[in-house]
């Protein structure tokens, strides 16, 4: 199984049969992935069908990855994911804090520029 590209996904909202399509399991597997793991988040219509946007299809690839391909245990493929949002988390934080930092010197400048 190729992973799934996310750039040739062109709808805003796929089914659950397309996505199970897209990753050759069954749609019973993917409402079990559904309940075990909380970044995936499908939107149901007013029948109750579920509603898949690119983000939660991104999200089950990277888990079809580590279950089926690398042969993490369901704990371990939600362990790996948390760390990665953790990581994630902490990496914005510190370019948030780059990004102030230079922020401030160029708003030192241009008042310094203002001034004279």
């Amino acid at each position: 199984m190729n992973k799934v590209t996310t750039e040739n996904l062109t709808k805003l909202y796929y089914t659950i049969g397309e996505v199970s399509a897209m990753f050759n399991v069954n749609t019973s597997l993917i409402r079990f992935w559904e309940k075990e793991f909380q970044v995936i988040t499908p939107k149901k219509n007013r029948k109750g069908n579920r509603l898949f946007t690119v983000k939660d299809i991104e999200n089950i690839n990277k888990i079809y990855h580590l279950v089926k391909v690398k042969g993490f245990t369901l704990d371990g493929a939600k362990n790996s994911i948390k760390a990665k949002e953790d990581y994630s988390h902490e990496e914005n934080a510190v370019d948030n804090e780059v990004i102030i930092e230079r922020l401030k010197a160029i708003k030192t400048m241009l008042l310094t520029l203002k001034s004279h």
